[in-house]
């Protein structure tokens, strides 16, 4: 189990290490390393998913900034694995490129079914769920209902930081 202990609450998520093996070994690698720590959660829209894991804030000395962290080379997708884009599932983000997924994850707040695999083309390929929320859907959904603008050139950003501020592993039992 990973607890996200985020300036609103905490969000305690179970990974699901036989489905998603690579994509959970990628996330707890991250997480064992301490890069989510002072992430923000960047986008955030209603009805639809909460993203972080990519960004933070940084004072360059001029200006606060939202700075992308450096990230290691993106994963293998394994959105064919069966585990779908269902309220309180978290998924892998990514760009176009279906095999694109570094560190950024997203939160589902809504059953999504037009993210999950299909096929093995640019379009099919889905999103990569590998983990679930356990406890606190409701801190989820409280960020997902927050006020939004653009900032720092990202639309559907809070308009007031959601930030995680650090990262727990719970050993297996």
């Amino acid at each position: 189990m990973i607890t996200l202990v985020t300036n609103y609450g905490d969000i305690e998520i179970t990974l699901n290490h036989s489905q998603a093996p690579e994509t959970c070994k990628n996330f707890l690698r991250y997480c064992q390393e301490g890069f989510y720590s002072n992430t923000l959660f960047h986008r955030v829209i209603d009805g639809f998913m909460i993203q972080g894991g990519g960004y933070e804030l940084r004072d360059d000395g001029f200006a606060l900034n939202m700075l992308e962290k450096k990230t290691h080379a993106p994963i293998g997708n394994e959105a064919y694995n069966g585990l779908k884009n269902v309220k309180g599932s978290v998924a892998m983000a990514r760009t176009d490129a279906p095999h694109s997924a570094t560190a950024q994850f997203f939160i589902n707040v809504a059953d999504n079914d037009f993210l999950d695999h299909t096929g093995k083309t640019n379009y099919g390929w889905g999103y990569a769920v590998f983990a679930t929320v356990t406890a606190g859907i409701e801190i989820v959904e409280k960020i997902a209902q927050l006020d939004t603008c653009t900032r720092f050139g990202h639309e559907d950003m809070p308009a007031c930081d959601v930030i995680i501020e650090k990262v727990i592993i719970q050993p297996q039992n």
